[in-house]
C-alpha cells in the first residue's frame, strides 16, 4: 500500500527533488547532475540549496549556500544561527510540498539536518559525496543507516566500507573526471602564455575566500623563495574568482613581486605548470588528473590545531593522500608525516609558518629530474584508481531507478521514467 505523499504524488505531472549543496566543488557536481536528469526527463523540478552553477543549470535556489562553505565543522560554530535558519526553512518546504527526493552533495552538518526533516516526511534520501567517515568520524555510522537511504560512493573503495556497516552504498566514479574530461583548454591561451625559457610554478589559494586571506601570504613567501633560486621559474596565480583575484593582485602589488594574476584559469595555469602550490580542497584532484607535482597547505588556527588532534583519525586531509593511503596495508602510525616526500603531494596543515619547508620541496622538484619523475610515479598511481568516467550518469540512474522501484506503476507512468531504458544506460 502506497504511503500518502505518493497517493498524492501520483496526481502530479511533475517529479520534484531537493537538493542541499554548500561547496563550490559540489555546486559544479550538483549542476551536472540536475542537467542529467533534466536530459533524461526534462519534466523533472529541482529545488532546494545550491550555488551558481546549478542555478544555471535550472535549480529553483531557495539560498545560495555555497557563499557558507566551510573546511573543518567547528568553523560552523560562528554560523549556527543562520544554519538553523536555512534548516527550518527547508524543513518547512518539505513538510508543505510534494518532494520525491532529496540529494546532498557533502556538507556533512548542516546536510544531516535536512536529511532528518526529509525523514521525518518520507522522502528518500540519497548522500552523493558522502561524508569521509573511513577517514574520521567514524561513529556517523549510525546517523547514515537512520537517515539516509542511499550511499552514492565517488571513491571505489567506499562502497564495501559502508555496505559491510550496513548501509546501501553504490560506487559511480568521482564526478569530478568527468568534469575534468570534458573542460576545453583555451589553447590559444595556453601556447601564448607558454614561455619557451622558463619554467612555471602555478599557486592556487583556494576557492573560499576564507583560505584565500589566510594562505595567500605563504604561498607568496615560498614562491618568491623560489625565485630567488631560480632566475627561470615564474610564478603565476590562479583564483576561483574576479573578487579573489583583485584581493591577491593588490597583495602582490603592496609586495613588489611581478607575479601574474588571474581567474577563470585554473585548467590552463595548472596545464602549464611545472610544480603547484595549492591550497587543500578538490583542486588537489585536477592537480592529479594532470600529474602535476605539487604541494599541499592549509593554514588553521591553533585552536584548530587542537580540534583537529581530537576529531581528525588520519595523518592527512588531502583528498589524493587518503586515497593513496587506502592502497596501502599500512596502519596510519606507519605512514609517513604529511610533509614527507613519500606521499603523493606533501601537505602542510600548520599553525606557524612552514615557508621554508615548502620552498625546500619546490625547489628539489624543480631541480632533481629524478625527485620529480617519481612524484608524478606516485600520482598516476592513485589516479589510475579513480579515473573512472560515467559518474553523473551512473549517479542519476541509481536516484531515478531507486525512485521508480520505490513508487507504483502509475507514478512510474505519471512521471515518464522508461526503465528499461535506464536499466540499459547503467549496463552500458
Amino acid at each position: 500500500m502506497l504511503h500518502q505523499t505518493e497517493l498524492k504524488s501520483a496526481h502530479r505531472k511533475i517529479m520534484r527533488i531537493f537538493f542541499s549543496v554548500g561547496e563550490p566543488s559540489g555546486d559544479l557536481h550538483g549542476a551536472n547532475l540536475i542537467r542529467e536528469f533534466k536530459r533524461q526527463n526534462p519534466s523533472i523540478e529541482c529545488v532546494g540549496f545550491g550555488g551558481p552553477k546549478m542555478v544555471q543549470a535550472g535549480l529553483d535556489a531557495h539560498f545560495d549556500l555555497t557563499q557558507y562553505a566551510v573546511m573543518f565543522f567547528w568553523q560552523v560554530l560562528g554560523k549556527l544561527k543562520t544554519f538553523y535558519q536555512l534548516y527550518r526553512t527547508a524543513a518547512k518546504f518539505l513538510n508543505e510540498n510534494q518532494v520525491d527526493a532529496v540529494v546532498l552533495i557533502d556538507y556533512p552538518g548542516f546536510n544531516w539536518w535536512i536529511a532528518k526533516a526529509a525523514k521525518r516526511n518520507n522522502i528518500p534520501v540519497f548522500y552523493f559525496g558522502v561524508p569521509q567517515m573511513w577517514a574520521w568520524g567514524g561513529w556517523r555510522i549510525r546517523k547514515l543507516r537512520k537517515r539516509v537511504d542511499h550511499v552514492i560512493c565517488k571513491l571505489p573503495f567506499e562502497q564495501k566500507w559502508f555496505s559491510t556497516r550496513n548501509c546501501p552504498a553504490e560506487y559511480v566514479g568521482h564526478p569530478y573526471m568527468d568534469e575534468l574530461a570534458n573542460r576545453p583548454l583555451d589553447k590559444t591561451f595556453v601556447n601564448d602564455y607558454a614561455a619557451p625559457h622558463s619554467r612555471l610554478l602555478t599557486l592556487l589559494p583556494g576557492s573560499r575566500d576564507q583560505e584565500v586571506y589566510n594562505n595567500l601570504d605563504w604561498m607568496l613567501d615560498a614562491a618568491q623563495t623560489v625565485t630567488q633560486r631560480f632566475d627561470d621559474v615564474q610564478v603565476a596565480i590562479a583564483c576561483y574568482n574576479a573578487e579573489q583575484a583583485s584581493y591577491v593582485q593588490d597583495r602582490t602589488r603592496k609586495l613588489g613581486l611581478p607575479f601574474d594574476v588571474m581567474s577563470g584559469r585554473t585548467a590552463e595555469l595548472i596545464r602549464l605548470a611545472d610544480v603547484c602550490l595549492a591550497c587543500s580542497g578538490s583542486v588537489s584532484l585536477e592537480l592529479m588528473y594532470h600529474r602535476k607535482p605539487s604541494v599541499i597547505i592549509y593554514r588553521i588556527s591553533t585552536l584548530q590545531y587542537l580540534l583537529k588532534t581530537i576529531f581528525l583519525k588520519v595523518p592527512y586531509i588531502t583528498l589524493v593522500n587518503l586515497i593513496w593511503m587506502q592502497d596501502l596495508d599500512r596502519k596510519w602510525s606507519e605512514m609517513p608525516a604529511g610533509a614527507s616526500s613519500e606521499l603523493p603531494f606533501p601537505e602542510f596543515v600548520r599553525v606557524g609558518s612552514p615557508v621554508s619547508e615548502i620552498s625546500l620541496h619546490l625547489r628539489r622538484l624543480l631541480s632533481r629530474p629524478a625527485v620529480y619523475q617519481q612524484a608524478v610515479e606516485r600520482i598516476d598511481k592513485v589516479a589510475t584508481m579513480v579515473e573512472q568516467k560515467g559518474a553523473t550518469v551512473r549517479a542519476a540512474n541509481t536516484i531515478l531507478t531507486a525512485l521508480a522501484r520505490r513508487s507504483s506503476s502509475q507514478i512510474n507512468a505519471t512521471y515518464g521514467i522508461d526503465n528499461d531504458l535506464i536499466s540499459e544506460r547503467r549496463a552500458a
